[in-house]
């Protein structure tokens, strides 16, 4: 059974939103809210600073916090690849999924339903990457099966360092950040 994850390359990203605005034009994101956004990170002490810009989005966990605590069963897996998806039409808009995710991933909707990155499904269940995959202009952005071991996925979190963002919150995160 597959398990969809991405891996972003933070030495390939540019913070160049493109990202961003594929998202918000595949799949209509009302204006003022996103379903990704860009990050940039400086860590250090002068003069050793070092930055890392990375995309973010749901991080479409193996133990989702959001699915647990929905009271309408609205919150849901995906049978296809283990998604973290939102039926709309069962959503109260209650906000606990949001309370519940450690990743600030989720808003409500002008039509007063959660919503948030559902890895463009609705593409990948006809063959084609999602969009924000799609258009990155440095291809920092990888998409795939992480159960199948000769997945461009595996290749790359064997070859490299990696990070899941906040492993501590016990959510199996399945975005990896190559350092």
């Amino acid at each position: 059974m597959a398990r969809f994850g991405m891996v972003i390359d933070t030495k390939k990203c540019v913070g160049c939103m493109d990202c961003v605005v594929a998202c918000k034009t595949e799949n209509d994101v009302p204006e003022g809210l996103n379903r990704d956004w860009i990050v940039q990170d400086v860590h250090g002490t002068y003069p050793t600073l070092n930055m890392q810009i990375r995309t973010e989005r749901c991080n479409h966990c193996d133990n989702p916090p959001c699915v647990y605590c929905c009271p309408c069963g609205a919150s849901h897996v995906h049978e296809l690849g283990g998604v973290v998806l939102v039926h709309h039409d069962k959503c109260s808009g209650c906000k606990a999924c949001m309370a519940a995710c450690p990743y600030d991933a989720r808003f409500i909707h002008p039509d007063g339903y959660a919503d948030k990155c559902t890895f463009c499904i609705h593409r990948v269940e006809n063959g084609m990457d999602p969009a924000c995959v799609s258009v990155c202009p440095t291809h920092c952005m990888h998409f795939g099966d992480l159960e199948d071991p000769n997945s461009e996925l595996n290749k790359l979190l064997n070859s490299r360092k990696h990070r899941a963002l906040i492993p501590e919150a016990g959510t199996k995160p399945q975005i990896f950040y190559l350092d």
